[in-house]
């Protein structure tokens, strides 16, 4: 399968109600992340949980961005994003993240943070970070869909318990030791 920037000729316009394809959505367990930049503007970021696996090679991951986050514009002009995957102890930086009644400043302060090589923010203790640059960003009416090339993988040692969005609530993923 090929990403385009365009849709075929033949491709038509699915009349599912918005509020349909939403709850069927989330039912369809999904990581939740922080994507964070840094750069000129200062650091910025946001939850998401639209962020997949693309290819190993070269490491590649897709982030949706929603246009209407204050991140987004940030993210396109640092070039660069951190993927941050959250432990179960770090549900209130999603809360956080998440909301505009947190300032920026305000969210960073809420965690301890590295400065990548590219100056994207990595969260301390997550699951794993993913420092990227982006390679290409596709625009859509809603969200930018952005290929970012990984250039450094770094792992906490101390969580065993990921944070998961599922029907419209936190759940948990728990490593198991065979």
């Amino acid at each position: 399968m090929t990403l385009t920037d365009t849709a075929p000729p033949h491709a038509h316009t699915a009349h599912i109600d918005p509020l349909v394809f939403r709850e069927g959505m989330s039912r369809l367990p999904s990581g939740i992340t922080l994507i964070t930049t840094g750069g000129p503007a200062g650091q910025h970021g946001f939850t998401a949980t639209a962020v997949c696996s693309v290819s190993d090679t070269p490491p590649t991951l897709l982030v949706c961005v929603n246009r209407n986050t204050s991140a987004h514009d940030h993210i396109l002009a640092h070039q660069c994003l951190a993927v941050n995957v959250l432990a179960q102890e770090q549900d209130y930086l999603c809360s956080a993240f998440s909301s505009r009644k947190y300032t920026m400043a305000e969210r960073f302060a809420l965690a301890h943070w590295q400065t990548g090589t590219t100056g994207a923010p990595l969260l301390e203790h997550a699951l794993v970070s993913f420092e990227c640059r982006i390679s290409r960003v596709i625009d859509t009416p809603t969200h930018s869909l952005i290929l970012a090339t990984v250039e450094h993988v770094q792992w906490g040692t101390t969580a065993d318990k990921g944070l998961v969005w599922f029907q419209k609530n936190f759940a948990l993923t728990q490593k198991i030791n065979t």
